[in-house]
């Protein structure tokens, strides 16, 4: 069958994507960003939308186009630069299931969540719950599938903060760490879409993929233990204590971050990711996390990944704290910030083209904070870096002999930045 992805370049839909085409399927995947990915999944035919902006049934008849199934997986955790989530969520749903009955769509599969219990009334799990009740009124042939939390091989968004967790030195400071966290491994989500496109799952089938149980303590120690490292003791942590980080991971979403610690996702883990009342559960045996942990041993770039995953937002904040002081510390006096210039031109010009690089490098430093501008603004600092060391080579060389090293610190800046970059990507 023709199957098309929604989402498909995320942790669950790209797995999806990659079963449903080993089982024969021609699947379509769309996403905002899928530069690498015609190269990294070739079996997969690519095409770049935003679902969020097809608001109306129209815009959605050239994806529709001679598909038989579409399998939800877009969303978001909350607002964000580049996410709504009322028009990603539930009106671009509500579009879709509008188009979906003209262009004859056999199948809708919809990736949800559980949406009842006290964090049920976030914006997240509310806008999940309007387009579910919107499918299921809908006439359209649906299965809804609920999974808890997705363990994966790849770390992703709760996944990946689980492994970085794990893997933090000496202690496990962990908030709400007795709350209970219901798993589901990527490669069942994957099969329950897998038999809903074949029919095994009965259309208007509402079905709940939750697996082993745990609490959120022991689902962190479980990992440590994957990873090989040491055991070392949980301290619980009052959620007060994670409420300026979550301030923190709210304001940088919209820098376009999509940080794990952000309110929504700390609200949601302090209620628990749990099977709440009577429910549908899959019609086959779901493996649990102990099992999926030991089929898929943990090497060494994991460890690099969970140890290097917290030190990321770091990594960025030094980084532009280093070039924006940079920039405005020769600004309180710019006459003898210029004096190393003197001896190419006059001082009106020196103090002028002071003022041009400290500028350079207060932009370079807020810019590299904007996630849609990270990469362009870590390149930059890398040439300006290098102009920088250039033009001291042969302007003034002794101002490598200078005992507090102005020029030396900036080798540490450079060989950051490529780090930066090396770590950049998200998925």
């Amino acid at each position: 069958m023709n199957i098309l992805i929604l989402g498909a370049t995320g942790f669950i839909g790209s797995h999806i994507a990659a079963k449903l085409a080993s089982d024969g399927h021609k699947v379509t995947g769309i996403g905002r960003d899928i530069a690498r990915l015609n190269a990294r999944m070739p079996q997969v035919t690519w095409l770049r939308a935003d679902i969020a902006t097809r608001l109306h049934a129209s815009d959605w008849t050239d994806l529709l186009a001679k598909q038989d199934v579409v399998v939800n997986c877009a969303g978001a955790l909350q607002d964000g630069l580049k996410d709504r989530l009322s028009d990603l969520q539930t009106r671009s749903q509500m579009a879709l299931y509008a188009a979906a009955k003209t262009a004859g769509i056999k199948l809708i599969v919809q990736i949800s969540a559980e949406t009842s219990g006290p964090s049920g009334t976030t914006d997240f799990l509310a806008t999940k719950r309007a387009a579910d009740e919107a499918l299921a009124k809908s006439g359209l042939a649906h299965v809804i599938l609920r999974p808890a939390l997705v363990i994966g091989r790849n770390g992703f968004g709760g996944t990946a903060l689980i492994r970085a967790l794990a893997a933090f030195p000496l202690i496990l400071p962990l908030v709400h760490t007795s709350s209970v966290v219901a798993t589901v491994t990527i490669d069942d989500v994957a099969n329950a879409v897998s038999l809903a496109v074949t029919g095994d799952i009965a259309s208007g089938s509402d079905l709940t993929l939750a697996g082993q149980s745990e609490t959120l303590g022991g689902i962190v120690t479980r990992h440590r233990n994957w990873l090989g490292l040491p055991p070392a003791p949980i301290v619980g942590l009052p959620a007060l204590v994670a409420a300026p980080v979550s301030w923190v991971a709210d304001a940088i979403g919209w820098l376009g971050w999509r940080s794990p610690l952000r309110s929504t996702a700390m609200q949601v883990m302090s209620d628990g990711v749990n099977v709440r009342g009577p429910t549908t559960r899959a019609p086959f045996q779901l493996e649990d996390m102990t099992g999926f942990l030991a089929r898929n041993p943990a090497g060494t770039q994991d460890i690099w990944f969970a140890r290097l995953y917290l030190l990321k937002p770091l990594i960025f904040f030094c980084l532009s704290a280093f070039w924006i002081a940079s920039g405005l510390i020769p600004l309180l006096d710019p006459t003898r910030a210029a004096h190393h210039l003197e001896s190419l031109t006059d001082n009106t010009t020196a103090v002028a083209l002071t003022f041009v690089t400290c500028a350079i490098d207060v932009f370079l430093g807020a810019t590299v904070l904007f996630r849609p501008r990270a990469r362009l603004a870590l390149v930059g600092m890398m040439a300006v870096t290098l102009a920088y060391i250039t033009g001291s080579l042969l302007i003034e060389p002794s101002i490598w002999l200078d005992p507090l090293g102005p020029m030396i610190k900036t080798l540490p800046a450079l060989l950051l930045a490529v780090t930066g970059l090396a770590i950049l990507d998200e998925r």
